[in-house]
């Protein structure tokens, strides 16, 4: 008999034909970790071509509405802070079966929901689980691949999972609510759910590490960034209530952070000028992309009265392009440095938003598709090098901090930015709407100037 031999599923070894443990596969560990990133990613922007349904069933207008995707935004946003090192201090996949638990039955909450209410405080369950499922499932890609080089192709692949439940999510959304219910967009999770949990059955366990927690710093930061968000949203006197909370989070937050041993978000950091201009593109890149998925979902269905699937389908163009104008845009960054790709992709989202300025009631629909398309490469140009960036200008020991960061501003910005374009199109939508997207313009085009400080070209990481 040979030194190894495979009998019966189990493999045996050395001269006396001890048993050894049957060693668990790297790619069921990665395909559990991507289907969680692309389930996660999926719902932030599957529920946008629902809204319309959800609002004609339970009402709230428009406020309502902006509730059902900011309660996750925010939550996942907020909390994505600390639950990197939650996620150590638990073991990788101890915390990714527990968010992934948590995910799945907060959507049958979601699904079964008998009003707003329910719903909104369901979603909010949802982004906090998110929060966790995020980190720890690239906490797991890690953990199952040791050579480098395999990593890297595995992260890679991880990232293009996510890539591609951004560009199915309206579709799906509209393809669901169509044929199904909006209801149908949330019980989807549960099958997903079930076959990460399985999957996770055969990954090794994850060491626990030490890792301190700023549960004030953390608290802090979910309290001021709820206020603000329910000032813009709700307005009135519980608004202008609201926005002092908000106010007094802030002036406490840094303060705080100056005073703890071990800040969920470090403010050196932001000495460092690629970082402060990388987190800057990041948040413009976001408030511009995920609000005008927001409101032209909205767009599509209350003022050109299109179908949960037609509506869907116009996202189509600009979304199935995504993944690929990423994979340019990272060979572009490491031929010539981020700040080319960086430039070039906040100049064509900035002409894009201005281009969208055309569009009204009448426009034809395969024209506004069209038209949506240099928005999106523009977003899908400028991530991959000012993320590059911002891990290269930090010290490789505090890289999971400084991603956690730059990814919560991200979801932050996206989520005020609903909430403040939500705002502007509650009245006049057709005014509100080319006022938010000037409003993204010059977001876009004051980061643009920024990004002139980067350095001409960076490390071969890029």
């Amino acid at each position: 008999m040979s030194t190894d031999q495979t009998l019966s599923g189990e493999h045996i070894t050395g001269n006396e034909g001890e048993l050894a443990p049957k060693r668990p596969s790297p790619a069921l560990t990665l395909t559990a970790a991507l289907l969680g990133f692309a389930l996660i990613t999926l719902d932030a922007s599957v529920v946008n071509v629902a809204l319309p349904a959800i609002g004609s069933d339970f009402g709230g207008g428009m406020s309502g509405l902006q509730w059902v995707v900011d309660a996750y935004t925010l939550a996942f946003a907020a909390l994505m802070l600390s639950t990197g090192a939650f996620a150590d201090r638990a073991g990788a996949s101890r915390a990714y079966a527990l968010g992934t638990s948590v995910f799945t039955v907060a959507s049958v909450a979601c699904g079964l929901a008998p009003g707003l209410p329910t719903l909104i405080g369901a979603r909010v369950v949802q982004g906090a689980a998110a929060a966790v499922v995020l980190p720890a499932s690239l906490a797991l890609v890690r953990q199952a691949y040791a050579d480098p080089a395999r990593r890297t192709r595995a992260v890679a692949a991880w990232g293009a999972g996510g890539s591609a439940a951004l560009a199915l999510g309206p579709l799906a959304g509209g393809a669901l609510t169509t044929a199904w219910d909006w209801r149908g967009i949330f019980f989807v999770n549960l099958p997903v759910g079930a076959a990460i949990l399985l999957l996770l059955l055969k990954a090794p366990r994850s060491p626990r590490r030490p890792a301190p927690l700023d549960l004030p710093g953390q608290a802090t930061a979910v309290v001021g960034l709820t206020a603000l968000t329910f000032a813009v949203i709700e307005g009135g006197p519980a608004g202008w209530a609201a926005l002092g909370v908000a106010v007094v989070a802030a002036v406490a937050f840094p303060r705080i952070e100056a005073r703890t041993a071990h800040p969920v978000v470090p403010l050196g950091l932001f000495r460092n000028r690629t970082v402060a201009v990388t987190v800057a593109a990041g948040a413009a890149v976001s408030v511009a992309f995920y609000s005008m998925v927001f409101v032209f979902s909205l767009f599509f269905q209350q003022v050109q009265h299109r179908s949960p699937l037609s509506a869907g389908l116009m996202f189509l163009p600009m979304t199935g392009l995504i993944g690929v104008t990423n994979l340019l845009s990272g060979k572009l960054a490491g031929r010539y440095g981020p700040r080319l790709p960086m430039l070039v992709g906040q100049g064509l989202a900035t002409a894009g938003s201005l281009l969208l300025l055309y569009v009204d009631e009448g426009t034809p629909a395969p024209l506004v598709a069209v038209l949506l398309v240099p928005l999106a490469l523009g977003c899908a140009l400028t991530v991959p090098p000012l993320t590059a960036a911002m891990m290269d200008a930090v010290p490789a020991e505090r890289a999971g901090l400084a991603a956690g960061v730059l990814n919560s501003a991200r979801q932050v910005a996206g989520g005020l930015g609903i909430a403040v374009f939500g705002a502007l199109v509650a009245g006049d939508f057709t005014g509100g709407m080319r006022l938010s997207l000037v409003i993204g313009a010059c977001v876009l085009l004051l980061t643009f100037g920024l990004s002139f400080r980067l350095a001409g070209h960076a490390a071969s990481s890029a």
